[in-house]
Order: structure tokens, then sequence, then C-alpha cells
């Protein structure tokens, strides 16, 4: 015989299969709904869009990435070339130049007062080219564009180490020579001389370049 227990049992579970097809009919009225409306959306853009056919032409566009900017190889190797035009091996100023047993330099028409004070290090040293280990070609296109760069960031007076040839094959300064004959070629030296042994010494020139001032103030 069921008891109480078991009738109150059996109607919470009705009531759970009744809310379980309650939810499941609702959720097939709302699928209804969204398929309704999706066709009434896609009737509306098709009266509104009208008929439409592929277009008839296989031409395509033809898209080009842009192309990276030519690098001038010929104005590089033309700059190189002057470089190395421009500082001869040749050229000696012996002869034409104002020096001395030191082998100082001041280009003519400068004031007798420029090389003393260069001497005496009345320009600060703003910037340094050391050349050990540097064969002869590589030293004068590092020599020239070292001058260049000075130039442009407005350094006056700078060092050049040339050394004292102490690691040479014949214990001689190949490049002690070479470079103030390099340095007496380039129209932006103004005056160069032998630095001071705390600056060098005889392995090292300071160099005085040019400047919108008189190069005696």
């Amino acid at each position: 015989m069921a008891t109480i227990k078991d009738f109150s049992a059996l109607k919470s579970l009705r009531k759970d299969l009744k809310a379980q097809e309650e939810a499941r009919l609702a959720a097939e009225r709302q699928r209804l709904e969204d398929e309704k409306r999706l066709r009434t959306e896609a009737d509306i853009f098709r009266s509104s869009v009208g008929k439409i056919a592929p277009l008839r032409s296989n031409e395509k566009a033809a898209l080009f990435p842009p192309q990276p900017l030519p690098i001038a190889r010929h104005h590089i190797a033309d700059e190189q070339a002057a470089l190395m035009e421009s500082l001869s091996d040749e050229f000696t100023f012996d002869t034409l130049l104002d020096t001395d047993e030191n082998l100082s330099f001041a280009r003519p028409g400068v004031g007798s007062d420029v090389l003393s004070k260069l001497r005496r290090g009345h320009w600060t040293i703003q910037n340094q080219l050391d050349l050990h280990g540097l064969r002869r070609d590589e030293a004068r296109e590092a020599l020239g564009e070292f001058l260049r760069q000075a130039r442009r960031r407005g350094q006056r007076c700078v060092r050049i180490i040339h050394g004292k040839g102490l690691g040479s094959v014949n214990k001689e300064p190949v490049l002690k020579q070479k470079v103030r004959n390099w340095l007496a070629q380039k129209e932006e030296v103004v005056a160069f001389c032998q630095a001071q042994p705390a600056d060098g010494g005889s392995g090292a020139l300071i160099v005085l370049l040019q400047s919108s001032a008189p190069a005696g103030r």
C-alpha cells in the first residue's frame, strides 16, 4: 500500500517533468521565432538589393608593393674615390708650408702665434682618432672621414694618434710622415703640431681645424 511519502515524491517528480517540458517548449518557440526573424531579414535584404549577377570581367587589379629606395652605391663609390684621390701619398709639404724641426705645420697666412698656442694646449682636444693597426689605405680613408665628421660637429681641435712605429717591421713610424702629408692636403686643417708627452708625444698630432672665427682667436 502506497504511503503518503510515496505520493509526495511522485507529485514532486511530476512537477519537475512539467517544468522541463515547459522549458523545452519555450526553447522551441524561441528557435522558431529566431528562424522567422532571420528569414524576414533575408527577404528584406533581397528585396532591397534586387536581382544580382556576377561580373563578367575576369580582370584583377595588379597590386605592386612599394619598392625600397635605391642605395646610391655609385655615389658612395664616387665619394670614396674622391677621398682617396684627395689625399695623395706623393704629396710632401717640406718646401711649401711653414714647418719647423718638429714637423709642425701652419697654413700660409695663419698668424705665427697659432702654432705657439696649439703647442701650449690653448684649444681643448674635442675628439681623437687612433690609427694603430690600420694599413695605409685604411688609415687614409679613416682620417678623411674623421675630419669630415669633426667639421660637421663643429669641432675645432682634435688629436690624431699615428703611433711611434715600435710595432712595425723596421721599427719605423710608417704612418707618421704620411699622416702629416695627408693633413697638409686638407683645406680644413689650419695647423698641427706634435702632441705633448702627456697627449702622446711623438706618436700623435694635435690638429687645429677651421672655424668661422679667425684662426688666431
